[in-house]
């Protein structure tokens, strides 16, 4: 039987194409140009992938910020659930007040059970070390919980640097949420600046970074909002670290896999030998249309 590899979908908003075995959806990748290379150089790339991959499980580079965390407790320490070693904030901001979510604290990880909020000022910025001309994948999370009270879920928006991010909007999202984009640097220091824009208080719960192989998600300007990241998937767990080197957060489709795919899987060794690294708990599952005579 041929080999599956399985589709790692919707990640982010660049040109994109499918491969497929038969009408099995194996995988989703994406077009780099490439300069002609001298052939002796291909016998670099195994061992370039191979670095890549170690510096990342190594967590080389990572920046996570439990946002808020109090001075009294121990910093750093490992999160549970993916092992990744989590650092206060309150060396990399001046401002802010910390807090603590009220509702359901034991629904959500460590990182994000405390915050940081600005009452006061209306620009309050981050200011992180980084690697100028390296794509790095920067996480912003956010958990109201109630934190003060109030019961006054806040909108407000986020920069990088003085370029608009996104806007938050907690007001509608009960359970938090996270921006995630993909930025080159143009110099060694970045700023990340919540920006209040109404009358609600800025907050946020962890701060993560993550430098990226810079021959992967290439763009000829700008940066990369994610859009989505799914795999096929019925009852398997969200992916991160250390299943996927560079900590993205992979999503099962769970309940809402579409009734016209039928999964499939396999118990072969699968390659994820590329620029993108794609976990191999992602690329042992695909899906197939249920009806074979379907267009």
């Amino acid at each position: 039987p041929p080999r599956i590899t399985s589709l790692w979908r919707r990640d982010y908003l660049l040109q994109s194409k499918s491969m497929t075995v038969g009408k099995s959806t194996t995988c989703q990748h994406f077009f780099v140009h490439h300069a002609n290379m001298k052939n002796f150089l291909w016998l670099l790339l195994p061992l370039i992938a191979i670095i890549h991959i170690v510096l990342a499980q190594d967590q080389q580079g990572f920046i996570s910020l439990d946002c808020g965390l109090p001075a009294n407790e121990r910093s750093p320490y490992e999160e549970t659930y993916t092992g990744l070693q989590f650092y206060s904030d309150a060396k990399f901001i001046r401002s802010g007040k910390n807090g603590r979510i009220r509702e359901n604290p034991e629904g959500y990880a460590k990182p994000y059970e405390t915050l940081r909020y600005f009452p006061d000022g209306i620009r309050n910025c981050y200011s992180l070390n980084v690697e100028k001309g390296r794509t790095h994948l920067i996480v912003a999370r956010f958990v109201y919980g109630n934190y003060d009270g109030f019961d006054l879920k806040p909108k407000f928006d986020l920069y990088l640097g003085s370029n608009p991010w996104a806007t938050v909007d907690l007001q509608s999202l009960v359970n938090g949420t996270a921006e995630e984009i993909l930025h080159i640097p143009t110099s060694n220091s970045l700023q990340i600046c919540l920006v209040k824009t109404g009358e609600t208080t800025p907050m946020i719960s962890a701060l993560e970074l993550r430098p990226m192989g810079n021959d992967s998600y290439i763009t000829k300007s700008g940066s990369l909002n994610l859009y989505s990241r799914r795999y096929f998937s019925k009852s398997g767990s969200n992916i991160r670290y250390m299943k996927d080197v560079y900590d993205r957060t992979w999503l099962s489709y769970g309940a809402r896999f579409p009734r016209e795919w039928t999964q499939i899987s396999t118990a072969l060794e699968v390659n994820n030998s590329n620029k993108y690294v794609p976990p191999k708990d992602a690329l042992i599952n695909a899906a197939t249309p249920t009806n074979a005579s379907a267009p």
